[in-house]
Parts: C-alpha cells; structure tokens; sequence
C-alpha cells in the first residue's frame, strides 16, 4: 500500500530508520512512533519508497 500524503511518507522513512537502528526510537514522535510500534519493516519500506511526486502534503479527512 503506497502513501497517500508526503508526510506519511516522510513518517514512514523516520519509522523504518529506528527499526532498522539507524535512528534512536526516542526521536521518534506521533505519526512515526506508531508506525515503527505496529508496522512490520516490509511494510514500512513500501509507505518510505513512495514516489513524492504528485502527492498532497497531507491529506484532509
């Protein structure tokens, strides 16, 4: 399942960082601390790998 904003994309790569161990989890916060608790890690490079292009910054409700 692709993103559907730039900021879930950019939660996700944040997300697959920490549970990979390049980042600390503490630097984590919302969106992407959730991401990295309950997402597997092939889960999360599909969101991380989504193209930016044409994508709203965040998408309404």
């Amino acid at each position: 399942m692709p993103a559907k904003s730039k900021a879930q994309q950019k939660a996700a790569g944040a997300a697959l960082s920490a549970k990979r161990g390049e980042t600390p989890k503490t630097e984590l916060k919302g969106a992407s601390k959730q991401m990295e608790e309950s997402m597997t890690e092939k889960q999360l490079e599909e969101f991380a790998s989504t193209k930016r292009t044409g994508k709203p910054e965040h998408v309404s409700k």
